[in-house]
């Protein structure tokens, strides 16, 4: 009997290690990543930010997450904003500092390292869809692929000739063609394909996931535009937009969950820069390309089941700099470059620990005024050049030298905790700190002039290029049209 006994218990004793060895396994197995980017979404467009547009789907992932109430985009309009989410750096530093016009050189260089190349050295599965804008598709600049994408369908730039039926489309290096539908469903349904085709629950994925919408030119559903008939057109379209781009979320969600790849899955939602249409970004001062609150300042949403308690609304300051850093942190592998990086990892926030930002949150864009914004706790400080003759010749001359010969000379600071729609301009001289707002702010404008690349004497780069034929060669089976 006790031989019985003891062979029982040994044999208890050894499926249970079996099972803590599971639990440590489970426990272990590195995040799916989902970063899920509007396009011009204003900071008060959701409903959980307080829009009219209807959200069920993002309203219910901020409740069961973090919503913060100063989230900002690395810049005030798309290309910088991208770079920025990319890479982890000040997008001027890395030589986009302007949104990427057709045929223009300027581009993200190949030797930047980039979120999905970070997260491929863990044997992550990558996948890009939607809209691309910081290189040009079917061009020598560098390709998603190079970029640490295993495979994308996106555009260059906007859905053309808007989001319904577009045909600019491109896929792992091939043009589509016209795709039916509209964009945010046609890049959720080829998604939840591509998880479905090639991702399993022993693989870990990053799924990038970037909207076209609300951008111009906006095309909606008619069923959703005539839920808002009470606003002018123009708003009702763009509303109902916004929807339809919630409703694409939805569908990424419920996958998500049926696959059962819910349970370990960072999201993280968020928009490149303020809106273009005037009370998309209320209470804020400004809109899109405007280094003032209104262009800058964005909904972010924060959501990891399990991991992130629910319910929470934090407002401490972060910003899509931030996204490499923390995907660096949860992957456990050193950051590329830590020491020219400009953001930082969000981990303690999400464990709720102290959070200390070395580098202040900066914005350039030198084709408004102010040109220069820098956020140091409560305050905001914005640096404008003077010079009314380069002003007024900054469209004509090449951006690089407008750039390095410009200068800060008028100031503006506001307390955003006290006034939040900026609108008391407090002189910084009257300011203990006021004097080291305005260094820190003049110093950050000389190291974007120290590096900022003159594009129109570059080479193409095609530092990791691959062939197109391995391009086709990455295309799931079944993926149609």
């Amino acid at each position: 009997m006790n031989k019985k006994y003891l062979l029982s218990l040994s044999s208890l004793l050894f499926l249970l290690a079996c099972v803590n060895t599971q639990k440590v396994a489970i426990k272990e197995q590195p995040p799916n990543i989902v970063i899920i980017l509007a396009d011009d979404l204003g900071y008060s467009d959701l409903g959980c930010y307080g829009g009219v547009a209807n959200t069920p789907n993002l309203n219910q992932l901020a409740a069961e997450g973090i919503r913060f109430t100063d989230f900002y985009a690395a810049a005030s309009n798309c290309s910088p904003s991208r770079v920025g989410l990319l890479t982890g750096r000040s997008p001027s530093k890395v030589g986009m500092y302007n949104y990427m016009p057709p045929k223009h050189p300027m581009h993200l260089k190949a030797e930047e390292t980039t979120i999905a190349e970070v997260v491929q050295q863990k044997g992550y599965k990558t996948g890009h869809f939607g809209k691309w804008h910081v290189s040009h598709l079917q061009s020598d600049q560098p390709q998603p692929i190079d970029q640490g994408f295993d495979y994308s369908l996106g555009t260059s730039n906007n859905a053309q000739p808007s989001h319904l039926n577009p045909t600019n489309f491109v896929r792992n290096g091939q043009a589509v063609g016209e795709m039916k539908g509209y964009s945010c469903q046609i890049i959720v349904e080829e998604a939840i394909q591509w998880l479905t085709e090639t991702v399993t629950k022993k693989d870990p994925f990053l799924l990038y996931l970037a909207f076209h919408e609300p951008h111009k030119k906006v095309a909606s559903p008619p069923d959703l535009t005539a839920k808002y008939a009470t606003y002018p057109k123009q708003d009702a379209e763009y509303l109902a937009n916004v929807e339809n781009m919630d409703d694409a979320v939805g569908k990424m969600l419920t996958a998500l969950k049926n696959k059962g790849l819910d349970e370990n899955t960072l999201i993280l939602f968020a928009s490149d820069n303020g809106s273009y249409r005037n009370g998309s970004n209320v209470p804020l001062l400004g809109g899109k390309s405007f280094v003032y609150e209104g262009g800058i300042r964005v909904p972010g949403i924060l959501h990891w089941k399990g991991k992130i308690e629910a319910g929470q609304t934090n407002e401490t300051p972060v910003c899509l700099t931030d996204v490499l850093p923390t995907i660096c942190d949860l992957v456990a592998i050193n950051p590329p470059n830590p020491t020219s990086l400009d953001g930082i990892s969000l981990l303690p926030l999400i464990h709720k620990k102290p959070f200390n930002r070395t580098k202040p949150l900066s914005w350039f864009f030198y084709r408004t005024s102010p040109e220069m914004a820098m956020r140091i706790g409560d305050y905001v400080i914005l640096g404008s050049d003077s010079d009314t003759v380069r002003l007024t010749h900054r469209m004509a001359q090449p951006d690089m030298d407008y750039i390095k010969n410009m200068t800060l000379e008028n100031f503006e600071v506001y307390h955003l905790q006290s006034d939040i729609g900026q609108t008391n301009n407090i002189d910084y001289t009257t300011l203990d700190m006021g004097r080291q707002l305005k260094k820190q702010l003049v110093n950050r404008l000389k190291e974007i002039q120290a590096v900022g690349p003159y594009w129109k004497n570059l080479p193409s780069q095609k530092g990791k290029r691959r062939l197109k034929s391995e391009w086709r060669q990455l295309r799931p089976i079944g993926f149609s049209n």
